[in-house]
Protein backbone atom coordinates (compact mmCIF):
# COMPACT_ATOMS: atom_id res chain seq x y z
CA UNK A 1 0.00 0.00 0.00
CA UNK A 2 1.26 3.26 -0.82
CA UNK A 3 1.75 6.02 1.46
CA UNK A 4 0.66 9.41 1.17
CA UNK A 5 2.19 12.54 1.46
CA UNK A 6 1.44 16.27 1.41
CA UNK A 7 2.93 18.74 -0.52
CA UNK A 8 2.52 21.86 -2.46
CA UNK A 9 2.94 23.44 -5.91
CA UNK A 10 5.01 27.37 -5.20
CA UNK A 11 2.09 28.85 -7.47
CA UNK A 12 0.43 29.46 -4.32
CA UNK A 13 2.90 32.59 -3.57
CA UNK A 14 2.63 33.74 -7.68
CA UNK A 15 0.54 36.62 -6.04
CA UNK A 16 2.77 37.44 -2.95
CA UNK A 17 5.52 38.92 -5.37
CA UNK A 18 8.34 36.85 -3.23
CA UNK A 19 11.36 34.84 -4.12
CA UNK A 20 11.69 31.29 -4.37
CA UNK A 21 13.13 30.87 -1.08
CA UNK A 22 10.37 32.90 0.62
CA UNK A 23 7.75 30.38 -1.20
CA UNK A 24 9.42 27.50 0.15
CA UNK A 25 9.76 28.76 3.52
CA UNK A 26 5.95 29.43 3.54
CA UNK A 27 5.32 26.35 2.66
CA UNK A 28 7.11 25.27 5.65
CA UNK A 29 5.97 27.55 8.07
CA UNK A 30 2.27 26.17 7.00
CA UNK A 31 3.24 22.56 7.21
CA UNK A 32 3.98 20.87 4.15
CA UNK A 33 5.98 18.79 3.73
CA UNK A 34 7.44 18.60 0.26
CA UNK A 35 7.28 21.67 -2.26
CA UNK A 36 7.29 21.33 -6.31
CA UNK A 37 9.23 24.25 -7.24
CA UNK A 38 8.80 25.86 -10.73
CA UNK A 39 11.76 26.04 -13.51
CA UNK A 40 12.15 28.13 -16.42
CA UNK A 41 14.70 28.80 -19.14
CA UNK A 42 17.09 31.75 -19.52
CA UNK A 43 16.54 34.85 -17.38
CA UNK A 44 13.27 37.54 -16.41
CA UNK A 45 13.25 40.04 -14.61
CA UNK A 46 10.65 39.26 -11.82
CA UNK A 47 12.63 35.95 -11.17
CA UNK A 48 15.91 37.40 -10.71
CA UNK A 49 14.83 40.54 -8.98
CA UNK A 50 13.42 38.05 -5.83
CA UNK A 51 9.46 39.35 -7.31
CA UNK A 52 8.07 35.51 -9.02
CA UNK A 53 8.64 32.50 -7.70
CA UNK A 54 10.03 30.33 -10.47
CA UNK A 55 13.61 29.18 -10.80
CA UNK A 56 16.02 29.79 -13.12
CA UNK A 57 17.72 26.47 -15.19
CA UNK A 58 20.83 28.98 -15.63
CA UNK A 59 21.10 29.13 -11.75
CA UNK A 60 22.66 26.52 -9.97
CA UNK A 61 20.51 22.97 -9.33
CA UNK A 62 21.60 23.20 -5.47
CA UNK A 63 19.73 26.20 -4.69
CA UNK A 64 16.86 24.41 -4.68
CA UNK A 65 18.44 22.23 -2.84
CA UNK A 66 19.78 24.34 -0.09
CA UNK A 67 16.55 26.26 0.28
CA UNK A 68 14.72 23.19 1.05
CA UNK A 69 17.14 21.77 3.32
CA UNK A 70 17.01 25.35 5.08
CA UNK A 71 13.30 24.45 5.10
CA UNK A 72 13.26 21.13 6.47
CA UNK A 73 11.16 20.26 3.52
CA UNK A 74 11.83 17.68 0.53
CA UNK A 75 10.54 17.68 -3.08
CA UNK A 76 8.04 16.00 -4.63
CA UNK A 77 8.93 16.77 -8.04
CA UNK A 78 9.77 19.92 -10.55
CA UNK A 79 7.06 21.65 -12.31
CA UNK A 80 8.79 21.62 -16.21
CA UNK A 81 5.56 22.29 -18.10
CA UNK A 82 6.03 22.86 -21.49
CA UNK A 83 4.70 22.04 -25.30
CA UNK A 84 5.69 18.74 -25.63
CA UNK A 85 3.71 19.10 -29.22
CA UNK A 86 6.57 21.68 -29.58
CA UNK A 87 10.06 20.12 -30.20
CA UNK A 88 11.71 23.17 -30.78
CA UNK A 89 10.85 24.31 -26.94
CA UNK A 90 10.37 21.22 -25.38
CA UNK A 91 13.27 18.88 -26.14
CA UNK A 92 16.38 21.01 -24.37
CA UNK A 93 13.90 22.06 -21.65
CA UNK A 94 12.93 19.11 -20.58
CA UNK A 95 16.57 17.41 -20.77
CA UNK A 96 17.63 20.10 -18.85
CA UNK A 97 15.02 20.20 -16.57
CA UNK A 98 15.39 16.16 -15.98
CA UNK A 99 19.39 17.11 -15.28
CA UNK A 100 18.21 19.82 -12.72
CA UNK A 101 15.98 17.78 -10.96
CA UNK A 102 18.68 15.01 -10.86
CA UNK A 103 21.21 17.48 -9.14
CA UNK A 104 18.61 19.63 -6.81
CA UNK A 105 16.95 15.58 -5.67
CA UNK A 106 13.72 16.28 -7.47
CA UNK A 107 12.10 12.62 -8.35
CA UNK A 108 10.01 13.63 -11.01
CA UNK A 109 9.48 16.45 -13.70
CA UNK A 110 6.19 16.71 -14.61
CA UNK A 111 4.50 18.23 -18.01
CA UNK A 112 2.15 18.33 -20.78
CA UNK A 113 1.67 18.32 -24.69
CA UNK A 114 1.13 22.31 -24.58
CA UNK A 115 -1.08 24.09 -26.64
CA UNK A 116 -0.48 22.92 -30.61
CA UNK A 117 0.49 24.93 -33.61
CA UNK A 118 -2.38 25.96 -35.95
CA UNK A 119 -1.26 24.16 -38.66
CA UNK A 120 -0.09 20.39 -37.95
CA UNK A 121 -2.42 17.05 -37.60
CA UNK A 122 -3.52 14.66 -34.85
CA UNK A 123 -0.57 12.28 -36.62
CA UNK A 124 2.11 14.98 -37.18
CA UNK A 125 1.32 16.27 -33.59
CA UNK A 126 2.19 12.22 -31.76
CA UNK A 127 4.91 12.57 -34.02
CA UNK A 128 6.60 15.42 -32.56
CA UNK A 129 5.26 14.60 -29.13
CA UNK A 130 7.24 10.51 -29.39
CA UNK A 131 10.65 12.62 -30.65
CA UNK A 132 10.18 14.77 -27.97
CA UNK A 133 9.41 11.85 -25.26
CA UNK A 134 11.94 9.65 -26.32
CA UNK A 135 14.90 12.61 -26.36
CA UNK A 136 13.48 13.17 -22.99
CA UNK A 137 13.32 9.64 -21.44
CA UNK A 138 16.86 9.32 -22.77
CA UNK A 139 17.99 11.26 -20.35
CA UNK A 140 16.20 10.56 -17.73
CA UNK A 141 16.41 6.62 -17.31
CA UNK A 142 19.51 6.60 -16.49
CA UNK A 143 19.51 9.75 -13.67
CA UNK A 144 16.60 7.45 -12.29
CA UNK A 145 14.12 10.74 -12.65
CA UNK A 146 10.54 10.35 -13.97
CA UNK A 147 8.43 12.30 -16.79
CA UNK A 148 5.31 12.85 -14.98
CA UNK A 149 2.62 13.37 -18.28
CA UNK A 150 -0.39 15.54 -17.16
CA UNK A 151 -4.02 16.13 -18.09
CA UNK A 152 -4.39 19.25 -19.33
CA UNK A 153 -4.61 20.27 -23.41
CA UNK A 154 -6.51 19.33 -26.26
CA UNK A 155 -5.55 15.56 -26.41
CA UNK A 156 -4.95 14.67 -22.64
CA UNK A 157 -8.39 16.06 -21.98
CA UNK A 158 -9.88 12.70 -22.36
CA UNK A 159 -8.98 9.49 -20.91
CA UNK A 160 -8.19 8.07 -24.25
CA UNK A 161 -6.08 10.54 -25.24
CA UNK A 162 -3.49 10.84 -22.03
CA UNK A 163 -2.92 7.24 -22.26
CA UNK A 164 -2.12 8.06 -26.15
CA UNK A 165 0.76 10.07 -25.13
CA UNK A 166 1.71 7.53 -22.40
CA UNK A 167 1.86 4.64 -24.92
CA UNK A 168 4.36 7.18 -27.63
CA UNK A 169 7.07 5.96 -26.02
CA UNK A 170 7.97 2.40 -23.74
CA UNK A 171 9.85 3.82 -21.18
CA UNK A 172 10.52 3.08 -17.27
CA UNK A 173 10.63 6.65 -16.72
CA UNK A 174 7.40 7.93 -17.88
CA UNK A 175 4.51 7.62 -15.83
CA UNK A 176 1.34 9.82 -14.96
CA UNK A 177 0.80 13.09 -12.64
CA UNK A 178 -2.69 13.22 -12.34
CA UNK A 179 -4.61 16.77 -12.13
CA UNK A 180 -7.90 15.99 -10.18
CA UNK A 181 -9.07 19.61 -10.97
CA UNK A 182 -8.20 19.44 -14.74
CA UNK A 183 -10.01 16.02 -15.36
CA UNK A 184 -12.78 17.42 -13.63
CA UNK A 185 -13.04 20.64 -15.64
CA UNK A 186 -12.79 18.66 -19.09
CA UNK A 187 -15.57 16.69 -17.76
CA UNK A 188 -15.00 13.49 -16.70
CA UNK A 189 -15.03 11.53 -13.52
CA UNK A 190 -11.63 12.37 -12.13
CA UNK A 191 -12.14 9.03 -9.45
CA UNK A 192 -12.62 6.66 -12.34
CA UNK A 193 -9.78 8.32 -14.72
CA UNK A 194 -7.68 8.19 -11.17
CA UNK A 195 -8.30 4.17 -11.03
CA UNK A 196 -7.57 3.63 -14.49
CA UNK A 197 -3.86 5.46 -14.20
CA UNK A 198 -2.91 4.48 -10.44
CA UNK A 199 -0.80 2.06 -11.38
CA UNK A 200 0.94 4.33 -13.73
CA UNK A 201 0.62 7.21 -10.88
CA UNK A 202 3.96 8.86 -10.05
CA UNK A 203 2.54 12.15 -8.40
CA UNK A 204 -0.43 14.11 -8.19
CA UNK A 205 -1.77 17.55 -8.85
CA UNK A 206 -4.54 18.41 -5.55
CA UNK A 207 -6.52 21.02 -7.19
CA UNK A 208 -10.01 21.25 -6.09
CA UNK A 209 -12.58 23.22 -8.42
CA UNK A 210 -14.86 25.62 -6.53
CA UNK A 211 -18.64 25.24 -7.12
CA UNK A 212 -19.15 28.56 -9.21
CA UNK A 213 -16.20 27.83 -11.15
CA UNK A 214 -17.24 23.73 -11.94
CA UNK A 215 -20.91 25.36 -12.86
CA UNK A 216 -19.11 27.92 -15.40
CA UNK A 217 -16.44 25.99 -16.85
CA UNK A 218 -16.95 22.26 -16.43
CA UNK A 219 -17.19 20.67 -19.76
CA UNK A 220 -15.87 24.08 -21.75
CA UNK A 221 -12.54 23.89 -20.70
CA UNK A 222 -9.30 22.07 -20.55
CA UNK A 223 -7.72 22.63 -17.19
CA UNK A 224 -6.66 25.46 -15.07
CA UNK A 225 -4.11 27.03 -13.68
CA UNK A 226 -4.95 26.68 -9.66
CA UNK A 227 -7.46 25.87 -7.80
CA UNK A 228 -9.42 26.80 -4.57
CA UNK A 229 -8.78 25.45 -1.58
CA UNK A 230 -9.40 21.21 -1.18
CA UNK A 231 -12.04 20.83 0.97
CA UNK A 232 -13.57 23.48 -0.55
CA UNK A 233 -14.92 22.67 -3.79
CA UNK A 234 -15.98 19.73 -5.61
CA UNK A 235 -13.66 17.00 -4.84
CA UNK A 236 -13.78 14.15 -2.95
CA UNK A 237 -10.07 14.39 -0.91
CA UNK A 238 -10.75 11.03 1.16
CA UNK A 239 -11.92 8.94 -2.03
CA UNK A 240 -8.65 10.19 -3.47
CA UNK A 241 -6.70 9.51 -0.70
CA UNK A 242 -8.22 5.81 -0.90
CA UNK A 243 -7.31 5.46 -4.64
CA UNK A 244 -3.61 6.91 -4.33
CA UNK A 245 -3.02 4.50 -1.90
CA UNK A 246 -3.14 1.35 -4.65
CA UNK A 247 -0.88 3.50 -6.29
CA UNK A 248 2.98 1.30 -7.10
CA UNK A 249 4.89 3.53 -5.17
CA UNK A 250 4.56 6.41 -2.94
CA UNK A 251 2.74 9.29 -3.80
CA UNK A 252 2.65 13.32 -2.65
CA UNK A 253 -0.33 15.30 -3.35
CA UNK A 254 1.01 18.29 -4.57
CA UNK A 255 -2.01 21.40 -3.64
CA UNK A 256 -2.66 23.68 -6.80
CA UNK A 257 -4.11 26.75 -5.15
CA UNK A 258 -3.69 30.48 -5.46
CA UNK A 259 -3.59 32.14 -2.29
CA UNK A 260 -1.32 31.36 0.87
CA UNK A 261 -4.91 31.52 2.76
CA UNK A 262 -5.98 28.72 0.60
CA UNK A 263 -2.97 26.94 0.74
CA UNK A 264 -3.23 26.69 4.94
CA UNK A 265 -7.01 25.81 4.70
CA UNK A 266 -5.84 22.60 2.31
CA UNK A 267 -3.31 21.57 4.73
CA UNK A 268 -5.76 21.33 7.87
CA UNK A 269 -8.23 20.00 5.38
CA UNK A 270 -5.84 16.99 3.78
CA UNK A 271 -4.40 16.24 7.32
CA UNK A 272 -7.51 15.47 9.10
CA UNK A 273 -7.96 12.84 6.49
CA UNK A 274 -4.80 11.23 6.34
Amino acid sequence: MAKIKIGINLEFVRHEDKSFEWGVAKAAELGYEYVEPMVHLGRELLSEAGYFHSVSMLDDPLRIKRACAKSGVKLSGLSGHCPLIKPEISVEYLKQAIRFAAECGAPVVNSDEGPKPAWTTEAEDHVLMRYTLMEAAKVAEPRGVLIGLEPHQQYSKHPDGLDRIYRLVKSPAIGINFDTGNSYLCGHDPYKWLARVVGRLVHLHAKDIAVAQSNAERGKVTGTPVGCACGDGVIDWARVIKLCRKAKRDIVLSVECGTVEQAGRSIAHLKQLL
